[in-house]
């Protein structure tokens, strides 16, 4: 009986002294993290919350009762270091820090995590810098861990460092399900590359959205708006229409008048994009795209390949946006090699685990890889 006694106490004897070593190693580690200079802050903010977790899961796997035992290191460790530091790692932060190791713990190596832990040395940071494993400030990487899978964590990882977007455009994004949307706009083949390089723009169909977001124009709790007023809403917000269009999206006109053969013509919003060096036309439709409209389209992008582009452009696009369609009837009325789609608009946030779900399906359907 001595003897099993004897066994408990060096058990949580083992535990304490963990927890201690835990807060010692910690409380070193910030305060030395804190002198470093201001250049060095985002890079180094990313590592010693990747070394807090690092460290908060070797300690909590020492317990018996992990789920239980993981609560009191981090709820120890946070006394600790409010105690020395003040606000700043409260519980949660530390989980976060705990989940962020789980997530990139393969972006740095154990070699490079001991110079960071241990040497301290200022030629470590030289080092990290060109080797740059986070791209993003912690408040990006607070988002992105909320992604459920590896590849849709990357892709918006990859767009956010790439567009240099803010910590709000990347929320907006995700938010709007971008990773989901874009994958059921593409084709299987591009299924894998989207989540491996992000959004790479190559050829028409690329520019393309099925939805496109439109929630920040504020229409949503109108019971009727008319085609003039979601265009003057849109140019109202041109900055984020612009972004919810994709990469290199710049606008032209809006109200585009021509005339040919004496009857006029025109094209509600006129845009360029730059990546495929293409103008883009849009035009804004009310209610079910009819098959009239598609065929209006087409007159459009006839007439700026034939008097607008020069030799050196590629085809005109043309996209309809429409609040309903059919897209057998769009596949049925379009030559296949035409340059024109139809794409419906949302004026509120799509439900993201609808879309989720809508993805799953489609990707079983076509047999499409992302893992």
């Amino acid at each position: 009986m001595g003897n099993r006694k004897d066994t408990i106490a060096l058990n949580e004897n083992t535990e304490i002294t963990g927890i201690d070593s835990l807060c010692r190693n910690s409380i070193d580690l910030i305060r030395y993290a804190r002198g470093l200079v201001v250049q060095h802050i985002n890079i180094i903010e990313l590592m010693t919350y990747y070394a807090l977790g690092k460290w908060i899961i070797e300690v909590q796997q020492a317990g018996n009762d992990r789920a239980k035992y993981g609560d009191r290191v981090i709820d120890r460790l946070s006394e600790a270091l409010t105690g020395e530091f003040g606000r700043g790692y409260s519980r949660e932060t530390l989980r976060n820090a705990r989940k962020f190791y789980q997530v990139y713990q393969e972006r740095i190596s154990q070699t490079l995590f001991m110079e960071f832990v241990g040497q301290k040395s200022q030629t470590l940071f030289g080092e990290l810098k060109k080797e740059n494993p986070f791209k993003l400030s912690w408040s990006h990487y607070l988002i992105l861990m909320r992604a459920k899978s590896p590849e849709e964590r990357d892709f918006y990882e990859i767009e956010a460092a790439d567009g240099n977007w803010s910590v709000r455009t990347l929320q907006r994004q995700y938010g709007s399900s971008l990773y989901e949307r874009l994958l059921l706009s593409t084709d299987k083949d591009k299924v894998k590359e989207l989540a491996e390089k992000g959004h790479i723009i190559e050829k028409s169909q690329d520019v393309v959205k099925d939805p496109l977001v439109l929630e920040f124009l504020g229409l949503q709790e109108k019971p009727e708006y008319s085609e003039t007023e979601l265009e003057t809403r849109i140019i109202n917000h041109l900055q984020e229409f612009l972004m919810e269009m994709g990469k290199g999206f710049t606008f032209v006109d809006r109200q585009k008048r021509f005339t040919f053969d004496e009857d006029s013509y025109i094209v509600d919003l006129v845009l360029y994009n730059r990546l495929l060096r293409c103008f883009v036309l849009l035009d804004l439709k009310i209610g079910k795209l009819k098959h009239q409209d598609l065929g209006q389209m087409q007159m459009y992008v006839n007439y700026y390949d034939r008097y607008e582009k020069t030799d050196e452009e590629n085809p005109t696009i043309g996209i309809l946006l429409c609040s309903d369609k059919n897209d057998s009837m769009v596949e049925l009325t379009l030559p296949k090699d035409a340059n024109i789609y139809a794409s419906k608009y949302e004026l509120y946030l799509p439900d993201k685990k609808l879309l989720q779900k809508k993805l799953k399906q489609w990707l079983e359907e076509e047999g499409a890889d992302i893992g």
